[in-house]
């Protein structure tokens, strides 16, 4: 028994790397970079703390170089993700009841594992795993998930001390106990962010949960190193289990599982709607009511009005737009600019849109890469081209493509007469900015 107040350090916001040349930061991620690219990593399953070799091989390529090879990937079977589920309830009861202090101390230590000795090693599993420039590896899968961790820990603590009721009657003494769930967490993970990705399992397990983790088939590498950082931080076996498999084989063996807690998701509206309405249909099987949270798909938008800031406009559209292939949910996709407003940055806008630099995200001087895989690809594509032979549209800037060597869209902008175009309304997860001008008295 420890007789003390705990309070983790107070959390501060990881300072974001410049990797300027000549910098130890960019020495060491380039060094970094050489090792990944010239090996083949075996990934598997990990199962209590062990590591399960299925024999189901699938390979990892990199988006920007779809002939390279990077990983050899043992999918999950039936028999693997039962065992999964039965591993994260054997281990329930030790972790549930371990203090919490000490399982924010095992994140807290993988925050500075990912700060220092393994953040070039991260940041360069997702540079080639999801084809990010350096800049955009560093703000995720370092910074942010550096961050995820800190707060997640402090807020932990939070909701420990705040919960707690504020009066007592007299002669008594109220107090809240706050429970993790009794059950499994399963978390559904997407490509776009390695920090979403470990941060989905880790914050369920950060409340005293265990849970079974489906990485995405798309960034199953930096994944699989940040499963191994939490691993080398001393996360105890059983805890999260690492499960890369078919998403309708998990799934479905996942949330018709009578011990199905909750579900932790981050994806697209169409899935995490089935999975919402599956979870439904098998209630009457379940032993609780999953605590189900879902973060999926949107349309961000830019509203510029007349007397906008041109400039700080051009900016946003640019790198909403634009930054990493805009494969983000908070990627700018669309714009509604007033008349007078694109009349006087439109020139601005198509010259600067000219000079992004689109290639390999091993050159440190692009701005752009790759799209995640052929089945992106064909979907972007598609909106470009069914746009280059309506009527309403305007190929302004862009609109070429290339899938020789890796999976390559330039950075394209539809001028859309209607407001209500598709690629005004549906949401395309690439590099392709649509915009609508209305006349300056329409804004309302």
């Amino acid at each position: 028994m420890v007789n003390n107040v705990v309070r983790p350090p107070t959390p501060v916001n990881e300072p974001v790397l410049g990797y300027l040349p000549g910098s130890n930061e960019r020495t060491l991620l380039k060094a970094e970079l050489v090792k990944q690219e010239s090996e083949i990593l075996e990934i598997p399953c990990i199962i209590n703390g062990e590591e399960v070799f299925t024999g189901d091989v699938v390979e990892q390529v990199m988006p920007h170089d779809h002939s390279h090879v990077i990983a050899r990937v043992h999918m999950a079977g039936e028999k693997e993700v039962k065992s999964a589920i039965d591993a994260a309830l054997q281990a329930h009861d030790m972790w549930s009841t371990m203090p919490w202090e000490s399982r924010c101390a095992i994140f807290l230590k993988a925050s500075e594992l990912l700060a220092g000795p393994r953040r070039a090693e991260i940041n360069a599993s997702t540079m080639l795993n999801q084809s990010k420039t350096c800049h955009q590896a560093e703000i995720d899968s370092a910074c942010e998930l550096i961050d995820f961790w800190r707060f997640n820990s402090d807020y932990c603590r939070q909701i420990y001390e705040d919960l707690q009721p504020p009066v007592s009657p007299s002669s008594m003494w109220n107090s809240s106990e706050i429970r993790p769930l009794e059950g499994f967490v399963f978390s559904v993970t997407p490509f776009n962010f390695s920090s979403i990705a470990a941060n989905l399992p880790s914050s369920a397990a950060i409340m005293g949960n265990t849970g079974v983790w489906k990485p995405s088939r798309n960034s199953y590498v930096s994944n699989y190193r940040l499963m191994r950082l939490m691993m080398d931080a001393g996360l105890p076996a059983g805890v999260i289990n690492f499960i890369p498999g078919k998403a309708s084989l998990v799934g479905d063996i996942c949330m018709s599982h009578p011990e199905l807690a909750g579900v932790h998701f981050t994806g697209s509206t169409a899935v995490f709607r089935k999975m919402w309405k599956d979870i439904a249909n098998n209630l009457e099987n379940l032993r609780s009511y999953p605590r189900i949270v879902g973060e999926t798909g949107g349309k961000d938008f830019i509203v510029a009005h007349p007397d906008c800031d041109k400039r700080a406009l051009t900016v946003a559209l640019l790198r909403g737009a634009f930054e990493f292939q805009g494969q983000k949910c908070s990627a700018a996709s669309r714009a509604y600019i007033p008349e007078s407003v694109w009349d006087a940055i439109k020139d601005e806008y198509c010259e600067e849109v000219s000079k992004i630099r689109m290639g390999d995200p091993r050159d440190f001087s692009n701005f752009m890469s790759a799209v995640i895989d052929r089945k992106s690809f064909d979907n972007i594509t598609g909106y470009i081209d069914r746009a280059k032979e309506d009527p309403s549209c305007e190929i302004i800037t862009g609109g070429g493509y290339d899938d020789k060597t890796g999976y390559f869209i330039e950075p394209t902008t539809i001028l859309c007469k209607d407001s209500r175009y598709e690629s005004m309304e549906e949401e395309i997860f690439g590099p392709v900015m649509s915009i609508h001008v209305y006349p300056d008295n329409d804004f309302e």
